[in-house]
């Protein structure tokens, strides 16, 4: 017997992020650990280009198969690929080995992505797809907190205090890693019912040929202001995708290097625990004020405090914190030492470790609010009829708009040091908040994207990808991408 769709739904999106999160967040802090350069860091963004590009070979999911062959399949082949990085660490070039196997997973995770989206839409009703929505999200954003919270965590912890050493924890990391897919892979092979009559909308861009594709994207470019439109979606986000590819780096290198020598167990915490919640509150909250008050409102408060959050880091890479900490004059390290003299507490309240925390909440929850109003933004640019097709588009551009920075933001740290890196990313990001003041955001499209939000409550981030899946949560889809 099958199982039931609130079985399934969450396992099947569960193992669509971590692919993804394995790609496109783990390795950062794996190539950092191995003593890889921030320039070679940053060029890693081009492994997120099958996500953006998957809707070329898209057609070749509905023609040949079954979805749910395709997913299984899918599936089977990324567990495999993962097994093949716990080998890939230990080679002399393991920077490159893994690279080569990262793209494989990439596209291998991006065709996964096309049948998993595919077989959403084929296997339930419009109403159950609506009530999902929010499950779909919720289990990808589980899988982004397994992979960059709880798999970077256990790879450093074994690195730190057993003899494996750093490859040996990251080669345990990357098994477990390929486990929880092959198991999942079993488990949908009994779990996944055959839809009884596959999805005949091409709303969706899974389902759109390549020339098909080219037709429909007349018809977005077909709207007030485009080139300001284009250029806003193309820009916005240039400060936070140099600054996001960075910040990992910043925590981990030592403090010789302009770092704050943070461990990388203890960057597991910061990113998958307080660093997740604080980023999926500011996403709850984004989305309800703009289901409230309307975008014409929200977007430009939004943005300047999402942008404005990448000062907190040029502020840490300057002061450097470390030692106790004083709370507007209060001795809070100093009190609690005498309630407790548990070092692995106290730790925790060393200037260092507490900022830290504290900065990557406050720019985690700034870049939630943020998304949420820019996400609604790129909702408002579709036309009822090509829905989906046009928000793939519009996260194409998106995407784009993240990788490219995200490329060059290895080599333009190690030119300027961090301070002077993170300052820059923060003016790169004045030019889209003043395309804001240019956009045309009294239009029908912008109520009807308020709407989606307000009816379905679908809040989060972005993905670089450019299909309807969960965006980076509404309704579809990193560095980018949500």
């Amino acid at each position: 017997m099958r199982a039931k769709p609130s079985i399934y739904i969450p396992t099947l999106y569960f193992a669509e992020g971590l692919p993804y999160t394995i790609v496109a967040l783990m390795s950062t802090v794996f190539y950092k650990n191995i003593g890889v350069s921030n320039a070679f860091i940053g060029m890693t963004s081009f492994l997120t280009l099958p996500w953006t590009l998957k809707f070329l070979w898209s057609p070749f999911v509905d023609i040949y198969g079954t979805k749910r062959k395709w997913v299984l399949v899918a599936q089977a082949v990324l567990g495999c690929i993962a097994l093949l990085l716990i080998g890939a660490v230990f080679l002399p070039d393991a920077e490159y080995v893994s690279l080569v196997i990262f793209f494989i997973m990439a596209l291998a995770s991006a065709t996964h992505d096309v049948a998993i989206d595919g077989y959403y839409l084929d296997v339930l009703n419009k109403e159950q797809q609506a009530f999902y929505v929010g499950v779909r999200n919720a289990a990808y954003k589980v899988a982004w907190l397994s992979g960059s919270g709880g798999l970077v965590f256990l790879a450093g912890s074994l690195a730190e205090s057993t003899s494996l050493g750093v490859k040996g924890g990251w080669a345990v990391s990357f098994a477990v890693g390929a486990a929880l897919l092959l198991i999942c892979a079993a488990f949908h092979t009994f779990a996944l019912p055959e839809p009884k009559t596959a999805a005949t909308t091409k709303e969706g861009a899974v389902h759109l040929s390549p020339k098909e594709f080219f037709s429909v994207l007349s018809t977005w470019l077909n709207q007030p202001c485009i080139a300001i439109v284009v250029f806003y979606i193309l820009i916005f986000r240039l400060g936070d995708a140099l600054m996001l590819k960075m910040a990992q780096p910043f925590l981990l290198d030592p403090i010789a290097k302009g770092g704050l020598a943070i461990s990388t167990a203890d960057v597991g915490i910061i990113y998958g625990t307080v660093g997740m919640l604080f980023l999926l509150a500011g996403g709850i909250i984004g989305g309800a004020l703009v289901s409230k008050y309307g975008l014409r409102k929200c977007l430009l408060p939004t943005a300047l405090i999402q942008n404005s959050a990448i000062t907190l880091y040029w502020w840490l890479a300057l002061a450097k914190p470390a030692g106790s900490v004083n709370v507007l004059g209060f001795p809070l390290t100093e009190m609690l030492s005498k309630m407790t003299d548990n070092p692995d507490v106290l730790r925790w309240f060393d200037a260092r470790l507490l900022l830290t925390i504290s900065v990557n909440s406050v720019e985690q929850f700034a870049y939630g609010l943020g998304t949420a109003a820019y996400t609604v933004f790129l909702l408002s640019t579709v036309r009822s009829e090509y829905k989906a097709a046009h928000y793939a588009i519009a996260t194409a551009i998106m995407a784009f708009g993240v990788m490219i920075p995200g490329f060059i933001s290895g080599w333009l740290q190690e030119s300027l040091g961090y301070e002077r890196f993170f300052l820059i990313s923060f003016i790169a990001s004045l030019p889209g908040m003043a395309a804001i003041f240019a956009l045309p955001l009294d239009n029908s499209s912008a109520s009807e994207a308020e709407e989606i939000v307000s009816k379905e409550k679908i809040v989060g981030g972005l993905k670089p990808a450019p299909v309807a899946e969960k965006a980076e949560s509404f309704d579809q889809t990193k560095d980018s991408e949500v």
